[in-house]
C-alpha cells in the first residue's frame, strides 16, 4: 500500500539514483515515484507550481498532505524502514539549518551529480538507469 508519493525529477542522475535506491529499500511496496518532467505532468493538480517542485523535493502522503524539502526526504526514509538514517532532519533546534543546506543542494543537484560521478544517457536520467 503506498503511504507516499515522491515527484522527483529524472533529469537529475543524483536524484534518480537516490530514488531508485528508495525503490530497492521499499519492501512493502510504500513509495510511488512520478516524474515532475513527465509527459502531462501538471503541478497544478497536486496545489502547487512545477517551479516550486522543481526548487525541492515533494512528497504526497495518503492523506493529501504535500511535504516539502526535508520533510519529505524524511518520510521517505521512513516510509522504507530507515527513518534512523534522518533523524538530525526531524530535530526542531536543527531542522533550519538541514533545511537550508538541502535548498543548496537542490539548486546545485546538477552540478553535485556530475562531481559525484553520476551520469545520465542523452540527458534523461530516470529508474530505468542503474
Amino acid at each position: 500500500m503506498t503511504t507516499l508519493t515522491l515527484f522527483f525529477d529524472s533529469r537529475c542522475a543524483l536524484c534518480a539514483a537516490e530514488m531508485h535506491r528508495l525503490a530497492r529499500w521499499d519492501k512493502h511496496g510504500c513509495l510511488a515515484y512520478i516524474d515532475m518532467h513527465g509527459e502531462g505532468f501538471d503541478a497544478a493538480d497536486y496545489g502547487t507550481t512545477l517551479a516550486a517542485m522543481d526548487a525541492e523535493l515533494h512528497g504526497l502522503d495518503a492523506q493529501g498532505h504535500l511535504m516539502v524539502g526535508i520533510d519529505a526526504i524524511a518520510a521517505a526514509y521512513t516510509a522504507v524502514g530507515l527513518g534512523w538514517l534522518v533523524w538530525p532532519l526531524k530535530v526542531e533546534l536543527t531542522k533550519p539549518l538541514w533545511g537550508r543546506t538541502y535548498r543548496w543542494f537542490a539548486r546545485n543537484r546538477y552540478r553535485v551529480s556530475r562531481l559525484m560521478g553520476y551520469r545520465c544517457a542523452d540527458g534523461v536520467c530516470d529508474l530505468r538507469f542503474r
